[in-house]
């Protein structure tokens, strides 16, 4: 199993801009489940697109197994928010769980950049369609897998998600926000399913808007905006909310 460690991550959106991210480090071991929480705005989207190596830090690095990570590295996946994708796109959930086989290119006309073509080509993608049924059963959908995109509630097409980004090689797993909007069934359900992956060894980093007693089912939480304020165990953080100062105002906690 690999673990990615990311020291002293700096980046803003322009040269003259001010940092959202400063000097950030964070570990990922195997086999744990991590929290990523704070504000909006503070950044933990952008940390997950570093660690993907989607984006360049302005300084830092951020290495895998010690070795220095490059844009091509196919041990971290990101699976993006929900509010990203077009639900109301014409396909199944086994052909969106497919696309999550497509090798990324550099060429921008060739696959997988044209999701029309792709589709009307399936034999040159899908060559393993064993591990699309058993990405679907790993998260319980696979009695959805004929279902359109549209047709499904928002619990549902999170797993979808999941199950999409499940079926890559990866073994670091980057989820951004994938608990937003879902009731707390749906939420509990979710959970569960990521801590069983988690389980089996592979590192699973979340970020997320959950706060207190939610915070118990991750193995470590780390609160950012813009730079680490605190990380450790959930009963650590939540006994330090109220040296969290900056948290205050932005309804993150119940301080006084």
């Amino acid at each position: 199993m690999s673990t990615l460690i990311a020291r002293n991550l700096t980046y803003s959106y322009s040269k003259k801009g001010q940092p959202v991210l400063n000097k950030v480090s964070v570990d990922i071991k195997p086999g744990t489940l991590t929290a990523l929480v704070g504000p909006n705005g503070a950044g933990k989207s952008t940390l997950l697109r570093l660690m993907k190596g989607q984006t360049l830090p302005d300084k830092g690095e951020i290495t895998i197994d010690g070795e220095i990570m490059d844009k091509s590295n196919c041990q971290v996946a990101l699976m993006p928010q929900r509010s990203s994708m077009n639900w109301k796109f014409p396909i199944t959930v086994e052909n969106l769980v497919s696309l999550g086989k497509i090798k990324k290119t550099k060429s921008r006309t060739s696959l997988p950049f044209q999701i029309k073509d792709l589709l009307s080509r399936p034999n040159t993608w899908v060559n393993k369609c064993c591990e699309i049924e058993a990405s679907m059963q790993r998260v319980g959908i696979a009695s959805l897998a004929k279902r359109r995109l549209d047709s499904l509630s928002g619990g549902q097409q999170q797993r979808a998600l999941l199950a999409k980004t499940l079926i890559s090689s990866a073994k670091i797993f980057l989820l951004d926000e994938p608990c937003s909007a879902l009731d707390p069934p749906a939420r509990n359900d979710f959970l569960k399913i990521v801590r069983q992956i988690a389980d089996s060894g592979l590192s699973v980093f979340i970020s997320s808007h959950d706060w207190g007693s939610s915070l118990n089912a991750y193995d470590e939480v780390v609160v950012l905006d813009k730079k680490i304020l605190a990380s450790g165990a959930p009963n650590v953080i939540q006994e330090r909310l109220d040296d969290i100062c900056c948290l205050k105002d932005k309804n993150l906690c119940d301080c006084p």
